[in-house]
């Protein structure tokens, strides 16, 4: 069969290679100029199993709100006139209770190991580079009380079968001499040695020409208008190039999704949450971090990216705005140097701004439609480097008709 694969980000690029894996012809569309331009561009790095709690939890109303007049909260709300917006947030505040956040918890834990375990395979396969480093991740903490409390909620994910070390801040410094300039401010940490990092973008970009190395083709610039139907069968997806035909077609489309399918009857409730990321060069006389990680007090992740280092931060409820001032950047950039003050090059930044395809459970939607020829493999939110390669795993054994390798419960339409 044909295919026709709608989005060249990590979602889009891992199915086009589980599909041409599976012998079928694949053609991917984008309106970007190459693979990995949008939210796979310049995100956290982080493989992280280990940090895969939902959002959606009993403490995200309260932050919620008092972001509407404050700053300084993990997730913010930027109220707009915009049904969807609503939509999505009363769908999400409908996930923060304890019930439901241990359910989501345990399901993308699921999906996170599994697809970990098919990242490497991808690798296995391809022997793609892509800046990995597979020692690990440390969560630390700033506060005693934050810390003990994060101590308490790992055991959930110990209960999952995710191995977790509790450290104190000079363990902490010992796994990674990279944190002895922040000792004063550490209150302790978790480390996950099973987790991993890697520059989503170049994975993505190197996975995009083996794909064309085993015979898929690209249209580039080329945003997508319409998916053309007829009874229940599509029969093209309509662009300012005209149509491009195809036996069947996958939807990885993240954030824009939602108003492809739309028309069609299909409701996906997937909204952006905006994240900011900064790269900065690393010199031979500078010291960042061994390991990559997340300062959990701050909500600031870093990742250490062969001679760049990542820093990214916030989750903004807002709207498809992916602009971007300087000034948004201030307030990270001040905690990454207090806590990493001769990692990089501060004074050379390379700004960066995505959308996180979010739903409100955390979980993407990999399923088929009710249309013949019709699947979806988008909503990974901020955990799409981690979920990916399984998630595309998944859509291709739906597509071929074997069982899948681990349930899907939560990721299925209705």
């Amino acid at each position: 069969m044909h295919f026709v694969i709608l989005g060249a980000g990590l979602a889009g690029i891992t199915s086009a290679w589980e599909l041409l894996r599976d012998g079928h012809k694949v053609t991917v569309v984008d309106r970007g100029t190459e693979a990995a331009n949008f939210s796979s561009f310049a995100n956290a790095g982080l493989v992280a199993p280990g940090h895969a709690f939902a959002w959606a939890s009993p403490a995200a109303p309260a932050m919620i709100l008092r972001s509407i007049w404050r700053n300084d909260q993990a997730i913010r709300f930027r109220p707009k006139l915009d049904t969807r917006q609503w939509s999505w947030i009363i769908a999400f505040l409908r996930q923060c209770n304890t019930d439901r956040t241990c359910i989501n918890t345990e399901r993308k834990v699921r999906l996170c190991r599994y697809s970990q375990q098919r990242l490497q395979k991808v690798v296995e396969e391809t022997g793609i580079s892509y800046e990995g480093q597979k020692d690990g991740l440390i969560y630390f903490y700033t506060s005693q009380k934050s810390f003990a409390a994060a101590t308490r909620k790992s055991e959930l994910l110990k209960r999952l079968g995710i191995e977790i070390e509790t450290l104190d801040a000079d363990s902490l410094i010992e796994r990674d001499p990279g944190l002895s300039d922040a000792r004063k401010e550490l209150a302790g940490g978790l480390f996950c040695p099973s987790d991993e990092s890697g520059n989503a973008r170049l994975f993505t970009q190197a996975l995009a020409r083996v794909c064309r190395e085993h015979g898929a083709k690209f249209q580039m610039n080329t945003p997508v208008r319409k998916l053309l139907a007829v009874s229940n069968i599509i029969t093209a997806v309509d662009t300012p190039a005209g149509v491009i035909e195809g036996d069947a077609f996958v939807v990885s489309l993240g954030v824009h999704s939602p108003a492809l399918v739309g028309p069609l009857g299909i409701r996906l409730p997937i909204y952006p949450v905006k994240g900011y990321s900064v790269t900065l060069p690393i010199g031979p006389s500078h010291r960042p971090p061994r390991l990559g990680g997340v300062d959990e007090d701050h909500l600031l992740a870093y990742c250490p990216m062969g001679n760049h280092f990542r820093i990214t931060a916030t989750a903004e409820i807002s709207d498809y705005d992916t602009s971007f001032r300087a000034q948004d950047f201030h307030a990270m950039l001040e905690q990454a140097r207090n806590i990493f003050p001769e990692a990089a090059d501060y004074s050379v930044p390379e700004y960066w701004a995505c959308l996180r395809p979010m739903t409100p459970t955390g979980l993407p939607f990999i399923d088929h439609t009710q249309f013949a020829n019709l699947w979806l493999n988008a909503g990974h939110g901020h955990m799409g480097w981690t979920m990916a390669c399984g998630s595309a795993k998944i859509i291709a054994d739906i597509i071929s008709g074997r069982p899948t390798d681990i349930p899907r419960d939560g990721m299925k339409l209705n």
